[in-house]
Parts: structure tokens; C-alpha cells; sequence
């Protein structure tokens, strides 16, 4: 999200609170629980240009979350729990369930802290290749790429382009136009791309993996604590729509099953990568459910309702936002107000483009 548009939707969730109408709404869209998506927690301030801020929140704010949603009467819950609670119909408190997508290091070292204090259950997606060391985390490798260099020439869409990048505001254009045209492309063809940037810059992008990213050891000291689930996120963190079939299942299987052989326990639930509509859709959600995972997210916005017991493996979630660490913003979204906004107008725009 560029910093206009966050300050744009900043300004309609501050209208929200200070209003009044999220609590007045209320009662029509709140859920019954809710699920968190976190990536990276970690106390350090976003850099001048840091594109993947959004990514990243405090530990102080994730504290304070916590406390907010215990003060409003959530049941902070696994997510074995959760499903289970939707499945016997979800009546009485509604709950939290805290998910973390990637396996950084980070997790362990200021995210689990907090969950410990409070005694919270969380659980951390890994894709397989991550843990080994072998993973491509190429939106970071990019951000590094943007951060270093003066100028870019990449050869898009069958032309020439250059990006003079020597401006804080110059760096964000071209990292945003660059990722999203990434974002269009075959996985591996992608990660080419972003390959021969960090090359030209002197990058490592597999160091930067192990330097971020938990180890199998590390995962299983983490994992030997009952608050902690290990989920799978695929081997290689593939938009898995953009597989074949056989592909995409092989990429949600094998990281499964690479998952119980290094820890030793069932893997019972999945996080798709990206999660958008572009990256997960019903052929995903069928796969998941025909592998046997009990529970699958997305990174689609929304709270969780009784009727999601039907869909198990296609749930929304509510990220914590980088740019948005105020916890008016996260009462106002437990009200499931900006949600039911957001996919109204979605369904408009939908509807008008059929048309």
C-alpha cells in the first residue's frame, strides 16, 4: 500500500472512531472470532524507504493488541480450537486466533516473549526451502536492490525501462511498479528477475534467507512449547494459482510433509502463499482440504462467522498492519465495519466490470 493510500484509509478508520459508527454498526458485522496475520515483529523503526513496512510491527503493539482483545472479551485460542468452535456452531465468547506467516527469526526473538506473558497460543507458517536455507524471499531482495542502486534497467513487458532511483519518493515508484509487475509474472521467471537485480548489486538473497529465517533446529526448540503450532506455507513460497494442479499440490504436499518429518507431529494447518485472490482460489481450497489440513488462511480481510465452518480451508484474516500500529485502528476493525466496506465495494466494482 503506497503512503497516500495509507493515510487515505488511516483518515476513514480515524472518521469510523471518532464517530462513533464501527459501534453503532457493530452489532450487524462483528464476528465471531477473529484470525491475526503477523510477518516480522521486531522493535527496530522503519527505515526511510522500507516498502515492506507493512509487514512489521512492535512488540510494545503487539503487546498492547493482546491486551485490547482480552479486554473485549476474546478467547484467545489456537487455532485447533477455533476450528473446533466453528464446527460446534461458535456460540458464546468470540475468539482471537495470532498467526505468523514465513518463520523469521524475529518470532522467536521478540514475538514469542509476549505471547509467553500472556500465555497466548500463536502459530508460525514455514515454507520448507525457508527453513533449509534455500529459500527466496525476493520482496525483501528487491527492497534491497531499490535501496541500493541509483538507476534500474529492466527490459518490461517486451520494452526497455529505466528507473532513476535516487529519491526516497523515486525509490517507492519504482519498487512499487517492479514488484507488481513481478507479481504478473510465472513464479520462476519472477525470481529471475529479481535473481540478476541482486546479482548486479552484490546481493546474497539465500544469506539474507538464513539470516531471517528460523532453522529446523531452531523451529523445533521453538515448537516443544504447547502454545506454539508450525503450519505449512509450501516449499517455495509460490503463488500456487499460477501452478498446474499437480504442481500446486506437490508444492502444498511436500512442504507438509517436510514439515512432519523434521518436527515430528501432524501438520495440521496452512497458510497459502501471497493468500489474494490471485494467488488462492477454489482449486487451492479443494487441495487443502483433500490433503487433510484442518484449517487453511488467506490473506483475504475479514472476521470469521459461524458460516466459515463451511470453509474451513478458505478462511480470511485480519493483518496487523506495519502502518497502522494504533490500537484505535484495531478496535475500530474488530467491529467488522471497514470489512464489510471494503467487500461491498468490491463486490461493486466487481459487478460494475462484468458489465
Amino acid at each position: 500500500m503506497s503512503r497516500k493510500k495509507s493515510n487515505l484509509f488511516g483518515a476513514a478508520l480515524s472518521a469510523l472512531h471518532y464517530s462513533g459508527a464501527d459501534q453503532l454498526l457493530a452489532p450487524l458485522t462483528r464476528g465471531n472470532g477473529v484470525i491475526f496475520m503477523l510477518h516480522h515483529v521486531r522493535p527496530r523503526p522503519p527505515a526511510e524507504f522500507e516498502p515492506n513496512r507493512i509487514l512489521s510491527v512492535s512488540p510494545e503493539f503487539l503487546d498492547s493488541v493482546i491486551g485490547l482483545v482480552k479486554a473485549r472479551g476474546f478467547d484467545c485460542i489456537s487455532l485447533d480450537d477455533a476450528a473446533q468452535r466453528l464446527e460446534d456452531g461458535a456460540t458464546g465468547r468470540p475468539f482471537a486466533s495470532f498467526t505468523l506467516d514465513d518463520g523469521y527469526r524475529d518470532n522467536r526473538d521478540y514475538a514469542y516473549p509476549v505471547f509467553k506473558r500472556h500465555s497466548v497460543p500463536f502459530t508460525i507458517y514455514v515454507p520448507s526451502a525457508f527453513a533449509d536455507g534455500e529459500g527466496d524471499l525476493w520482496w525483501l531482495t528487491l527492497e534491497s536492490v531499490v535501496a541500493r542502486s541509483s538507476k534500474i534497467v529492466l527490459e518490461m513487458n517486451g520494452a526497455e525501462e529505466a528507473f532513476v532511483t535516487g529519491t526516497v519518493a523515486a525509490k517507492e515508484a519504482a519498487f512499487a511498479k517492479i514488484y507488481w509487475w513481478l507479481r504478473s509474472l510465472p513464479e520462476r521467471q519472477a525470481r529471475d528477475v529479481v535473481a540478476r537485480l541482486a546479482a548486479a548489486e552484490g546481493l546474497d538473497p539465500k544469506g539474507q534467507c538464513r539470516e531471517l529465517v528460523m532453522s529446523w533446529d531452531e523451529l523445533r526448540d521453538l515448537a516443544a512449547d504447547p502454545l506454539v503450532t508450525i503450519g505449512g506455507h509450501t516449499v517455495n513460497h509460490f503463488a500456487l494459482s499460477k501452478l498446474s494442479e499437480i504442481e500446486a499440490r506437490r508444492e502444498m504436499a511436500t512442504g507438509v510433509e517436510r514439515l512432519e518429518q523434521q518436527l515430528g507431529r501432524p501438520c495440521r494447518h496452512f497458510s497459502f502463499p501471497y493468500g489474494d485472490e490471485r494467488s488462492a482460489g477454489p482449486r487451492e481450497f479443494r487441495l487443502a482440504k483433500d490433503l487433510g489440513l484442518r484449517t487453511a488462511v488467506t490473506t483475504r480481510k475479514g472476521l470469521i462467522y459461524r458460516d466459515h465452518a463451511q470453509g474451513l480451508t478458505a478462511l480470511p484474516r485480519f493483518s496487523l498492519n506495519g502502518d497502522f500500529q494504533d490500537l484505535r485502528f484495531v478496535k475500530v476493525m474488530l467491529s467488522g465495519v471497514p470489512f464489510a466496506l471494503w467487500n461491498g465495494v468490491n463486490r461493486l466494482q466487481s459487478r460494475a466490470a462484468s458489465l
